[in-house]
């Protein structure tokens, strides 16, 4: 009987948002493994007695990335953790689309503006202005070029606090064909789910969005699952990954582009997508058995 453990954040008082855990872990228990959830920053904890860990909706984490990176070498160091410590590491940091635009995937085009350097804001289209740690369009927010001095302030106060800004052109085609989402476990495609915009204009930065308006089944083309295996491929030293999502939107050419490559704990949409559950299942129990994932 395979011990897991599903590791989640602290809700305190309020109702946890991940749907998915209870069903998840019902499922696991039902097949005959021994599995909880567990908050991840819980020092009760016996990583060590698990024989996977399994991070599944870890979404405080970019409140407390330092403390959070402790906890992953910490994990990975005492069973197996899924996915992989350096993905994670390397995962948590969204200069990660510049190594992989550099590898040849379809990106949206990035800049990075570090605490010190100069704000060159762009003058001729929309563009967005978040962080590059960051979850659930955290310190995000939509500008037109008359909207400079705004921006400016919202990068004022993200070099205050540390962050390193990521500039971006709005892609106009999210508000016509949504932000695509393919959801990929054990090596394979699970399923595709299409949503709304997220950031709509006037939103001030530091207000709450909803992370997946209009959340939808999706069916993906062949360009937007080349574009997805185009990048999982390129992840730095050809990791197994036990789970992985891949967003896209539509580039001005209307082809399909990277917009987040989401390794750490993304949403699985199980409430979407039910008949995925077995198969979701069936790998986590194979990981924690040590069969690993298959290749894709």
């Amino acid at each position: 009987m395979p011990r897991i453990a599903l590791a989640t954040y602290d809700p305190g008082p309020e109702p946890g948002r991940d749907t998915d855990l209870p069903v998840l872990v019902r499922a696991l228990r039902d097949a005959g493994a021994d599995a909880e959830a567990r908050h991840w920053d819980d020092p009760a904890a016996d990583w060590a007695g698990y024989d996977l860990v399994v991070i599944r909706s870890t979404w405080d984490y970019s409140w407390r990335a330092a403390e959070f990176a402790a906890w992953v070498e910490r994990t990975a160091a005492l069973t197996r953790l899924a996915n992989p410590a350096p993905v994670v590491r390397w995962n948590t940091d969204k200069r990660y689309l510049g190594e992989l635009a550099a590898a040849g995937v379809p990106t949206v085009p990035t800049r990075y503006i570090a605490p010190g350097e100069t704000a060159a804001l762009p003058t001729g289209h929309e563009f967005v202005v978040k962080p590059t740690s960051g979850a659930g369009a955290r310190f995000a927010a939509r500008y037109t070029p008359a909207e400079h001095d705004t921006a400016l302030r919202q990068l004022a106060r993200m070099h205050a606090e540390g962050f390193t800004a990521m500039v971006q052109p709005y892609m106009p085609g999210i508000d016509v064909r949504g932000e695509r989402a393919l959801q990929f476990f054990g090596g394979r495609l699970l399923h595709a789910s299409r949503k709304g915009a997220v950031l709509s204009p006037g939103t001030p930065y530091d207000a709450d969005k909803v992370a997946h308006p209009g959340l939808e089944r999706w069916q993906p083309s062949p360009a937007e699952l080349a574009v997805a295996e185009r990048a999982l491929a390129a992840v730095p030293g050809a990791p197994e990954l036990l789970y992985a999502r891949v967003d896209l939107v539509d580039g001005d050419d209307g082809e399909p582009r990277l917009m987040e490559l989401e390794l750490v704990e993304p949403n699985l949409f199980l409430g979407l997508h039910p008949q995925s559950l077995p198969r979701v299942t069936e790998a986590i129990l194979r990981a924690a058995q040590g069969g690993g994932t298959p290749s894709g």
